[in-house]
């Protein structure tokens, strides 16, 4: 960590039906707190180039990172958090695949959710239609849910097929927020992502979008993740000068 930052910096990385404004009510306060906070907004076309924006981001915060992933942006974190800037990965209900797994195949390993009856499949892409948003964000106001799915964005009908490249989790410290009332991504698929990759583990009573109705315990973890690795990286400093 360089003399002119005291604190990681914070990458966030969205999942689909959404982009980076979906971490609005979390950033003002971490950037108050001194860290150089972005979020990444990618095009939901491809998990490599998604994982390749991701990479370029990077590039405009000082090292070290921890990303913070939402639902397929943890597919992202995962594969993204390879990269020697990150040292750590926030999951907020999110995917955590493996090398030889896709998104798709785990999601299938679990009873579909009630939010994939509300998606239609146009142009190539994955809508959700408006009465899949109170699957998705059931527990925001009426207002919020409306904004919601006004700016959600679709992602490729491909997106959940493809391979990682990396498995972060697997060399990397992980904390992992499961949504216990998601009806979007399974709570018992979170809580498996969340003890196969030995993360410190919160559940939240919220929908699939935890940084939204529960933005405090969101922001909160965060902090608990970057003081953690904070005070490893001083420690690996320390013995490396020998003091």
């Amino acid at each position: 960590m360089n003399a002119t930052q005291s604190k990681p910096s914070i990458v966030f990385c969205h999942g689909i039906w959404a982009d980076g404004s979906c971490f609005n009510k979390v950033i003002p306060t971490l950037q108050a707190e001194g860290h150089q906070v972005i979020a990444a907004q990618y095009g939901l076309d491809s998990l490599a180039s998604d994982v390749a924006t991701v990479k370029r981001t990077l590039g405009r915060v000082s090292s070290p990172a921890i990303l913070v992933g939402h639902s397929y942006g943890g597919s992202v974190i995962t594969a993204a958090g390879m990269d020697d800037r990150v040292v750590g990965l926030v999951y907020i209900a999110a995917l955590a695949p493996d090398a030889d797994e896709t998104s798709q195949s785990q999601l299938t390993n679990y009873p579909p959710t009630d939010v994939f009856s509300y998606v239609e499949v146009a142009d190539g892409r994955l809508w959700m239609l408006p009465k899949g948003v109170e699957c998705f964000a059931g527990d925001l106001s009426e207002q919020e849910k409306k904004v919601v799915w006004a700016t959600h964005y679709a992602p490729a009908a491909d997106l959940f097929t493809k391979k990682l490249d990396g498995t972060a989790w697997r060399s990397k410290p992980s904390w992992y927020i499961v949504a216990k009332k998601d009806r979007t991504v399974q709570p018992d698929l979170e809580r498996f992502f969340a003890k196969r990759m030995n993360a410190t583990t919160y559940e939240v009573e919220s929908s699939h979008v935890a940084m939204l109705s529960q933005p405090e315990r969101v922001i909160d973890v965060i902090r608990t993740a970057a003081k953690a690795v904070q005070e490893s990286t001083a420690g690996k400093a320390a013995r490396v000068t020998g003091r």
